[in-house]
């Protein structure tokens, strides 16, 4: 039975990280969690903006990924722990040739909920130069303005 999208509820985005990253591939993960971390997700209590993953011993783990705990758990949890992500092998082999051969970053860009399970949204790609991100900017600053003027010219 397939899902529809209408079944995804994102919870964080990371927009920090188009800005800071180019990223070249996205990849889903499930997100290991505990059960009053699944109820702090659902009430949106999570900080993406300074988390990555990184590749050890066969596994994909996120770090710094910020979840406030659960006012009514019995005991509470690290906000910051190191979480599992949960991918086949044949995926991590691929991410750890690809971070370790070639020097890319995984960075997560959003954390949704796909039906009743948590996914994250990892962004494979390389970190930008200061004049990188300056150029990008001044590029859409750019199309806008040529977007700006078709759509006056439409208008006469």
């Amino acid at each position: 039975m397939e899902r529809s999208n209408k079944d995804i509820r994102i919870i964080a985005r990371n927009r920090k990280a188009r800005h800071d990253y180019h990223i070249e591939a996205t990849v889903e993960a499930g997100l290991e969690l505990r059960g009053s971390e699944v109820k702090s997700l659902r009430e949106g209590k999570i900080n993406l903006s300074d988390s990555y993953a990184l590749v050890e011993n066969g596994q994909v783990f996120l770090r710094n990924l910020h979840i406030s705990p659960y006012k009514m758990a019995a005991e509470p949890l690290d906000p910051i722990r190191t979480r599992r992500l949960l991918l086949h092998k044949r995926e991590i082999r691929k991410l750890a040739v690809r971070t370790l051969q070639r020097g890319m970053t995984l960075v997560p860009l959003s954390i949704y909920f796909k039906g009743p399970y948590a996914k994250v949204e990892l962004g494979l790609g390389f970190g930008r130069k200061k004049h990188d991100k300056r150029q990008r900017i001044a590029q859409a600053e750019a199309d806008k303005k040529m977007r700006r003027a078709v759509q006056r010219d439409l208008k006469r």
